[in-house]
């Protein structure tokens, strides 16, 4: 079983991405680590709000993938390089100027439960 340290997994994540579009919590992610795949999106928290998987959803290729559709059946594959954007689908005002803290808890068919902790800037200014 291999398992991706914490530090590596944080790695994915575009710092500076985080922002509000269309309604919606949006930040991009690149897989800068090697073939990965993903079997369930449990949830996303930013700041003090949580988005359950009904709110979560992943466009990649030009697909979105909702999260309450990703199964060990029906998982998300993330090869190397490969980018993708997270979108948080409720409108709600989560997002602060300054340090914003993100945690993605997300299922790796070899790892199990995995949850990242995440900060970005953002300036609304």
């Amino acid at each position: 079983m291999a398992v991706v340290p914490d530090f590596l997994i944080k790695r994915v994540y575009k710092k500076g991405s985080l922002r509000e579009q269309d309604g919606a919590v949006e930040f991009d992610l690149k897989n800068v680590l090697g073939p990965g795949v993903i079997c369930g999106l449990e949830y996303v928290q930013i700041n003090d709000y949580k988005f359950t998987k009904e709110a979560i959803s992943f466009i990649t290729q030009g697909v979105e993938l909702f999260a309450n559709s990703v199964s060990e059946l029906n998982p998300i594959r993330f090869r190397l390089g490969q980018e993708g954007t997270m979108r948080l689908l409720e409108e709600v005002k989560c997002l602060k100027d300054g340090v914003n803290k993100i945690i993605i808890e997300f299922l790796n068919p070899e790892a199990g439960r995995m949850k990242i902790t995440l900060e970005d800037n953002l300036n609304l200014a």
